[in-house]
């Protein structure tokens, strides 16, 4: 029996699993062959596991005996290349770690594979050290966006989302810094979560700004991202920044009151996004909530207050990668030539910007007046946060200002791509959960000059560990 893979879904396929309508061992089989035919042109993968089958045939043993059996037992994921698994290669898209292999599994891997049963189908790209916005970053080339190949996935988990989108996988891990699970989940008109900071454990997740830095699950729709997130969440003693929620109840409100910071839209954002953001917004008040205009006095300074945190945290992060204590070595004269040329070779363009820009804000003379001064205005605007939700239960505005933009038309004007983050940075600041659920598509010109329908999404932020507001919300939405 041929599966359609275009209307599964993670609850569809454990149900066919759970009823003998398929089986593990065949829904592999089934991604796999999706894998060979379009990943040479959209690059979403940068390895398929060689143990795939093996896995499966273990998750049908699970399902057969009727021991230990989860909604993701038998389930087809793709991991982002920044995540650990044991025996395997994690590059984070970098030639400087291009030959690492894993030695242990994060935590996440361990609660996917082993607690889960889920068969994880191989590592996917983004952008080097989740650095980017596009995954035009990756040393290993860029990645396609299955809607329309002209155009990116967005990034840096773009290729977590390009999986999915051409049904590579039925769900992926992807990381959230600064927007890095959301909008490459708008880009390809799927859904992306970014949880509540600490809800999920970063142990085996390369670090890049580990105060901002959140794994997350990319998924088809609003109730496989619940599913995944909830096999992935809770504190872990690997993780000193890892929290267990006081309660993770289900949302209990019938509807609910939803605040838009409408002076935060007043610019820069496509006119053809904003229409579909208000029409959303109609949507929602139909479905009875309420929409409230909100202030927001900090968050215009967000975008600034991220491009110095950030980066201050990648430098110090990524001073590790010198060569020596592993990863690529590219040897000199002398101790310091070898941190020269190995840094100076193996780091892509964009790492190199983030990281020289990180050690300047954070240098003598100069970090009171950039990285110290970007920290108090992160608690204001993490005040502001606070402020607004004692008023509304959820905070929405677009996911990006555009909808995917063409493969290298952003590359040569570094904050032209910067300013794709403007809506989805504050969450990271703030530590608090969003979502982005497809909300609409807008006319674009495709590939060989025909008409692209591409996404656009609906972005929906709450109070920490508030993730059941934004299923609930999320999950009527389509109703």
């Amino acid at each position: 029996m041929s599966l359609d893979l275009t209307t599964l879904t993670i609850k569809k396929a454990h149900d066919m699993l759970m009823s003998g309508e398929t089986t593990a061992p065949a829904l592999a089989k089934a991604y796999l062959d999706v894998i060979a035919a379009k990943n040479p042109d959209i690059h979403a993968y940068l390895e398929v596991y060689d143990n795939v089958m093996i896995q499966a045939e273990f998750a049908q043993k699970r399902i057969d005996a009727k021991e230990n059996v989860t909604m993701l037992t038998g389930i087809p994921l793709a991991i982002k290349d920044n995540i650990t698994v044991k025996g395997y290669k994690a590059s984070a898209a970098s030639k400087i770690l291009e030959n690492y292999v894993a030695p242990y599994d994060a935590t996440v891997i361990t609660k996917l594979q082993r607690g889960s049963g889920a068969v994880l189908i191989g590592r996917v790209n983004m952008d080097e050290f989740a650095m980017g916005g596009s995954t035009e970053n990756s040393a290993f080339g860029a990645t396609k966006n299955p809607v329309d190949t002209s155009r990116v996935p967005g990034g840096s988990s773009g290729g977590s989302a390009a999986a999915v989108a051409m049904e590579g996988a039925l769900g992926a891990l992807g990381s959230d810094t600064g927007g890095s699970i959301r909008q490459p989940a708008s880009f390809t008109g799927i859904v992306g979560l970014k949880p509540t900071y600490g809800s999920v454990s970063r142990y085996g997740l390369m670090a890049m700004a580990s105060s901002l830095d959140v794994i997350g699950p990319i998924t088809k729709t609003v109730e496989d991202a619940e599913i995944l997130f909830n096999a992935i969440k809770g504190k872990d003693v690997m993780d000193a920044t890892s929290r267990d929620a006081d309660s993770y109840a289900p949302a209990t409100k019938s509807s609910y009151t939803i605040g838009v910071p409408r002076g935060f839209l007043k610019e820069g954002v496509d006119p053809d996004v904003l229409a579909d953001f208000e029409s959303a917004l109609e949507r929602l008040k139909a479905q009875g909530h309420t929409i409230k205009d909100i202030e927001l006095p900090y968050l215009p300074y967000s975008l600034a207050v991220y491009y110095i945190l950030m980066p201050a945290e990648v430098s110090s992060n990524l001073a590790r990668l010198d060569g020596v204590k592993y990863g690529s070595l590219k040897e000199g004269k002398n101790l310091l030539e070898d941190y020269l040329l190995t840094r100076g070779s193996f780091f892509g363009k964009e790492a190199r910007r983030r990281i020289m820009l990180g050690t300047y804000v954070l240098s003598a003379g100069y970090a009171d007046a950039y990285y110290n001064k970007a920290g108090y205005v992160r608690r204001l605007i993490q005040e502001d946060f606070t402020k607004a939700f004692a008023d509304v239960d959820a905070i929405a505005t677009p996911v990006s200002p555009t909808p995917a933009f063409k493969i290298g038309e952003r590359s040569a004007n570094p904050l032209q791509m910067y300013l794709a983050d403007i809506f989805t940075v504050g969450a990271n600041l703030a530590r608090i959960p969003a979502i982005s659920i497809p909300s609409g598509t807008v006319e674009r010109e495709g590939a060989n000059g025909a008409k692209s329908n591409m996404p656009v999404g609906l972005h929906l932020m709450a109070p920490e560990f508030g993730e059941s507001i934004l299923f609930d919300i999320g999950k009527k939405f389509y109703k």
